[in-house]
């Protein structure tokens, strides 16, 4: 592979082309990254269905990236040419997008995933070890990023960052949706930062989510799924909830918890009308870990990700779902999500 080629989409609701591009170049604190796995999110799906997001077309999407590192520009010092990376596909830039939004923030296509090299800001770009392949590893950068946010971040629940001496504390976080890609990264990075964790998810997944560190994990289709809840945080200081669904529905369903205990709120889509009254907290912004909220981005990217997957201690789940064939292959991959998937990730490999 010599040049540089992309899946673009050139306006709503029409498939990607996969056409030839620049291979970019890495300015300061930047690493471009020669992709060999990237992955499918919500929100790639949803730009293209629906038209949201993008006001500048072609453009390219995919936030998660996984390869080598074809080059690194000036100051960056914890990657070199050649090393086994994942990455981020951000830039700190703010905005009022939703947390899933990634290059959608510089609508610039060399930002986008969805092609052979893509830039990242270095801050968001770790090694990886050899026993994690690229599409095992093209399922974290993303849901790492915005569980951090939901976790660690002074408007959202405020827990201890990350750490591997971490102190076990009597205080306790309710992650709702552990299934899903956030939530498996929420569950972890909570359990590092010594917090007790109880979750939900589907009745064939709760023993996936105990195995990532939770105390316990109930059912959501459960009728008494809230009693059930509140019931295993009796006792603890509840800091509040990481909602990673973020639907009214789901708001409905935790709150009875929120009525009962307390505490705070950090979700991955915007905040919703029905929230319990007086509830504080706010919907998360992926790429603010490189940007306002760099210390979380220290902590955990620079400092805790590195290791702790050398360690084995933090777990690459879900699952990928492999897609085959390149680029190319990137419509089918979008089209595979929208069929469904549950505790697993959909990734193309290139």
């Amino acid at each position: 592979m010599t040049g540089n080629r992309a899946a673009f989409i050139y306006e709503p609701k029409t498939p990607f082309r996969v056409e030839d591009t620049p291979v970019p170049t890495a300015g300061p604190n930047e690493v471009v990254i020669k992709n060999y796995a990237v992955a499918i999110n919500p929100v790639d799906a949803k730009v293209q269905q629906w038209g949201i997001f993008l006001k500048h077309y072609p453009n390219v999407l995919g936030a998660d990236v996984a390869g080598e590192v074809h080059e690194v520009g000036p100051g960056v010092r914890h990657v070199k040419k050649g090393d086994r990376v994942m990455g981020f596909v951000s830039l700190p830039i703010l905005s009022n997008l939703p947390s899933h939004a990634f290059s959608l923030v510089t609508q610039n296509p060399r930002d986008g995933g969805f092609q052979n090299y893509t830039v990242c800001t270095s801050l968001v770009v770790s090694r990886i070890p050899s026993y994690l392949s690229y599409a095992q590893a093209a399922v974290l950068p993303l849901s790492i990023s915005t569980a951090s946010e939901c976790l660690f971040k002074r408007e959202t629940l405020r827990l201890p960052l990350p750490h591997f001496s971490a102190l076990p504390l009597d205080k306790s976080v309710l992650v709702w949706g552990g299934s899903t890609s956030v939530g498996a990264s929420a569950v972890q990075l909570a359990v590092a930062a010594g917090v007790i964790v109880i979750s939900v998810a589907g009745k064939h997944n709760l023993s996936s989510i105990e195995d990532l560190g939770a105390a316990e994990v109930f059912d959501y289709r459960s009728p008494s799924v809230a009693k059930d809840v509140i019931s295993a945080l009796e006792g603890t200081q509840f800091l509040g909830v990481c909602d990673c669904i973020g639907t009214e529905e789901a708001v409905r369903a935790w709150t009875p918890v929120y009525e009962a205990l307390g505490g705070r709120l950090g979700s991955v889509l915007p905040l919703p009308e029905n929230l319990p009254r007086g509830i504080e907290g706010e919907s998360v912004f992926a790429p603010k870990v490189a940007g306002e909220d760099r210390y979380i981005g220290e902590a955990v990217w620079r400092e805790y990700i590195p290791e702790a997957l050398d360690d084995r201690i933090f777990k690459a789940k879900p699952d990928p779902v492999v897609v085959k064939g390149g680029l190319e292959k990137v419509q089918e991959a979008v089209d595979l999500w929208g069929r469904g998937v549950s505790f697993e990730k959909i990734v193309v490999e290139l």
